[in-house]
């Protein structure tokens, strides 16, 4: 049985409190040698190491058989349970419109003085790849999540990769919900191998420019050694989530999302953070008594012997600052106001405000995105969005007396940093003035 009990946020030991706050972060550094020389593998013999590995699925394999092929799509569409694909059509249309509205002016410009002009334009990426994570579950949400901003954003080509079962079979939900999202092709490749065949290119597999989509350790850690010949989201790790509750939530909501947080994987956290003691006592009351009967049993007593935590604070102030020091995947306010909260909310990947905004509202159907940063990363990343599939270059015009005016500010900031060449690149313009 998990040792789940009510804790006081003010007299927890540093070491408690340095366990909740760092909970699952994982250090890849102990699998970077594990995947290093699978990226150099691939890097040199391309498609080559791609059947060595997946020949565990398919003995005869060539490299054909790793690309999803169209008859494979429509068996897919034909297998899928109807309210299934009604389902992933619901939430394709949320997320397209919501990340539809991410979008900003293709250029702006301002004159700074007479004649400077200088302003910033917006160019998507030409290629991405995006991992969808499979193996021990399948997560057709998750092809959504990452493919749809990619598109909207304008990406030209998007590919896809994601683990095959025996056999090289894909999940029908997966398959079908990466060609609703409007993927152009699609890899049976998983782990390392699908991170470095997008990272370098194979024979089959397109070199891409930046690659988005959680995964496990090992997708982490070549996802880190391969940023720099391409671009990456942010690290993804275990799935979190901390739930901020006064006397106006019932036991029986904050019991059930708590849960709901903890079947994902044994590294996952739950904490609640709340000021009233009787709330926090019923919460665990709850969750005790139904762990015995629950589905995914040892996961969850995994997670919450772990990483997980009730805590009760001594105000609200208290349990806001923990929030945001906590810096949490997933941050669920429900208190009397959940909104005259929000503007004290610093760090959080997604927000869910209210007693019927539970986190798998999110992680499949409200529209935002489930792709978001964990382990504290939440203070200097944001979630996956169109933003992540954009460049930004700048641009500026200048006529001759704007540069003019300029002139000795340039030529003097050249000197002073030792670049005689840069001071005479603009006094050139005017020597025979």
């Amino acid at each position: 049985m998990a040792d789940l009990q009510v804790e006081y946020l003010d007299q927890l030991t540093p070491a408690r409190r340095q366990e909740i706050l760092s909970r699952s972060q994982e250090d890849v550094s102990q699998v970077l040698d594990t995947v290093r020389p699978i990226l150099t593998a691939l890097r040199q013999v391309g498609d080559e190491e791609n059947l060595r590995q997946h020949r565990q699925f398919k003995a005869d394999l060539t490299p054909a058989d790793l690309e999803v092929k169209e008859e494979e799509i429509q068996a897919a569409y034909r297998f899928l349970d109807p309210k299934v694909l009604e389902a992933l059509k619901i939430a394709a249309a949320n997320i397209e419109k919501f990340h539809s509205a991410q979008r900003e002016r293709e250029m702006w410009a301002v004159e700074l003085r007479p004649g400077l002009l200088a302003g910033r334009l917006t160019r998507p990426i030409d290629r991405v790849g995006c991992y969808i994570p499979g193996g021990l579950a399948s997560y057709p949400s998750s092809a959504l999540m990452n493919i749809i901003p990619a598109k909207v954003a304008g990406v030209k080509e998007i590919i896809a990769c994601t683990p095959p079962g025996e056999g090289l079979a894909l999940n029908p939900a997966t398959l079908v919900a990466a060609h609703l999202a409007g993927v152009q092709r699609f890899f049976k490749l998983g782990g390392p191998w699908a991170i470095g065949s997008m990272a370098y290119g194979t024979s089959i597999v397109s070199r891409v420019d930046k690659i988005v989509g959680p995964g496990n350790k090992y997708v982490t850690a070549a996802k880190l050694l391969v940023f720099g010949q391409v671009d990456i989201d942010s690290p993804a790790g275990p799935s979190e989530a901390l739930i901020l509750a006064d006397e106006t939530a019932e036991a029986r909501l904050v019991a059930a999302d708590f849960l709901s947080q903890v079947e994902h994987d044994p590294d996952a956290a739950a904490v609640l953070v709340t000021t009233d003691p009787t709330l926090a006592q019923g919460v665990v009351d709850l969750i005790l008594s139904e762990l015995p009967q629950l589905p995914r049993r040892e996961i969850i007593e995994a997670a919450l012997a772990r990483y997980s935590a009730v805590l009760v604070a001594p105000n609200l102030d208290a349990a806001l600052d923990f929030a945001n020091i906590y810096a949490a995947e997933h941050l669920q306010v429900m208190t009397r106001d959940p909104l005259s909260l929000l503007p004290r909310i610093r760090h959080a990947g997604s927000i869910f405000l209210g007693p019927y905004a539970p986190v798998p509202v999110g992680d499949d159907a409200s529209g935002t995105n489930h792709v978001l940063p964990t382990g504290g990363c939440a203070r200097m990343f944001s979630g996956l969005s169109v933003d992540a599939f954009i460049k930004k270059p700048t641009f500026q015009h200048l006529s001759r007396e704007a540069l003019a005016s300029l002139k000795d500010t340039v030529i003097t900031l050249a000197e002073a940093e030792g670049l005689p060449l840069h001071a005479r690149a603009v006094a050139e313009r005017f020597r025979y003035a």
